[in-house]
């Protein structure tokens, strides 16, 4: 019998959301590579649908899902009108830095309706499905590096990610007798064209080169990989865990 890892995903159905660029749009791609056939989750029809027509000329499997994950019950009848998924990559998100004194009631209902109620609710939808289906499936949330330290400027985006960070091991430890994983990625600065304006201020960039051991800004393949492997069964064992792709950030 082979003991070689087995990173492939053919046989797997995957839910992305934010798949529409970025990080997300990473992910759905190496997904579709590996294997899996993907539904890609956004608002943007043009996005989406820009994507899975790409991906269907590759060969690959794709389709879009038009939804905003803040519109719970909207998405969760989405997710009940298609067969269960084997992975769900929770990843939509946002960010409203600025210092505390600055932050807003808007900015809070942004910030944490998004990055905790939606993606909380949205791993709800997903799971129970999983569960009714008798499906061993893996979630995955898309975390941060500032769920596991502080910075200035993110008090709102630190508290969503550390709540999300405790969500995740809670469900973890729910889902874990119905073979579902749960874990988090937690990136450091990733360049997509919602960060790229930031790295613009030499000042602000040369800041985060100097927390990053490994001396450069993190790129979405970066966390594609990642996404790989815990979407993949080379991960089995893995649930509950955080997998920190920092370049370092908080090794001290």
């Amino acid at each position: 019998m082979s003991v070689a890892p087995n990173f492939r995903l053919e046989g797997k159905r995957a839910l992305i959301t934010g798949a529409g660029r970025g990080i997300g749009r990473a992910i759905a791609e190496a997904y579709a590579e590996a294997g899996a056939a993907v539904t890609l989750c956004a608002r943007s029809e043009d996005e989406v649908g820009a994507l899975a027509r790409d991906l269907g000329a590759r060969g690959c499997q794709a389709e879009p899902m038009v939804a905003d994950v803040t519109d719970v019950s909207g998405f969760a009848r989405l997710v009940a009108a298609r067969p269960a998924f084997d992975v769900f990559v929770n990843n939509a998100g946002t960010n409203r830095p600025k210092p505390l004194s600055e932050v807003t009631e808007d900015d809070y209902d942004a910030v944490l309706s998004l990055n905790l109620r939606a993606a909380v609710f949205a791993a709800q939808a997903v799971s129970g499905a999983m569960v009714a289906a008798g499906i061993a499936g893996s979630i995955i949330n898309m975390s941060s590096q500032m769920g596991h330290v502080g910075a200035a400027n993110r008090t709102l985006y630190c508290a969503s990610k550390w709540a999300l960070e405790g969500f995740t091991k809670a469900l973890a430890v729910e889902l874990g007798p119905k073979g579902i994983r749960v874990n988090t990625i937690c990136p450091t600065f990733i360049e997509t064209p919602m960060t790229r304006p930031f790295f613009e201020d030499a000042a602000f960039k040369a800041s985060v080169l100097d927390k990053i051991k490994l001396g450069r800004i993190g790129q979405v393949e970066d966390v594609a990989g990642a996404a790989v492997f815990l979407g993949s069964d080379a991960s089995g064992m893995m649930t509950g865990s955080a997998l920190m792709l920092d370049g370092g950030w908080t090794a001290d």
